[in-house]
Order: structure tokens, then C-alpha cells, then sequence
């Protein structure tokens, strides 16, 4: 089993900036593309950013110029950098990890997982 820990949620002004952490772990060989969404209440969840295995990085367009994804210096890991934040950043920030290949006993199985949330409040 592959699970993904999310941090760094909280309340924030608008302007400020968060950095929300995301950790794999589990019998992981690889994951090749790691990625935010987030869903605000009502709406569907949605892709904030992603990147891939070889460091490829994919924004919305709300998140571009504000927002950056990157690869944390621990293995399986991904860092969303918010900054600038806005009233309409406010949601459930999802970490969801991609294409996971598993080491079971049965050799490399492919998995997906998704993580709990962190709930990110922009109020002032």
C-alpha cells in the first residue's frame, strides 16, 4: 500500500504565502507524475500543478506566476510553494500521486493514491 501525508494547511491573509508538503510512502519503486488539486466547497476538485519524473511542471492558470511545484530533497516527496494568496485559493488541497509502479512480491504492480487534504483558509 502506497499512502500520501500532506502538511502545511492552516489560515492565512490574503498576500501571504504557504508551503504545503507531501510525502509517499509504502514498498515504492517509482511514481512518475506528482500533483496538487484542490476542491473549494461546491465546486470539483481541480488540478493546481503537477510534475513529473523528470521534473516537468504543469500549472492552472490561477497558479501560474504564484504557485510553484517541486520535488522535495527527500525521495517521494513534492512541495506546493503558494504564494500571493488569494480569497479564491481557499479549498482542500489534495496531493495525488500518479502511475505509482509497487514492489510486491509478485514483482512491479501500478497503483494510485491520493492523500487526505490539508484544508488552506485565506481570510483577512
Amino acid at each position: 500500500q502506497v499512502q500520501l501525508v500532506e502538511s502545511g494547511g492552516g489560515l492565512v491573509q490574503p498576500g501571504e504565502s504557504l508551503r504545503l508538503p507531501c510525502v509517499a510512502s509504502g514498498n515504492i519503486f517509482s511514481i512518475n507524475t506528482l500533483a496538487w488539486y484542490r476542491q473549494a466547497p461546491g465546486q470539483q476538485r481541480e488540478l493546481v500543478a503537477n510534475i513529473t519524473v523528470g521534473n516537468k511542471t504543469n500549472y492552472a492558470d490561477s497558479a501560474k506566476g504564484r504557485f510553484t511545484i517541486s520535488r522535495g530533497s527527500a525521495k517521494h516527496t513534492v512541495v506546493l510553494q503558494m504564494n500571493n494568496l488569494t480569497p479564491e485559493d481557499a479549498a482542500v488541497y489534495y496531493c495525488d500521486a500518479g502511475t505509482i509502479l509497487v514492489m510486491t512480491g509478485n514483482g512491479l504492480k501500478e497503483a494510485h493514491a491520493w492523500g487526505q487534504g490539508t484544508l488552506v483558509t485565506v481570510s483577512s
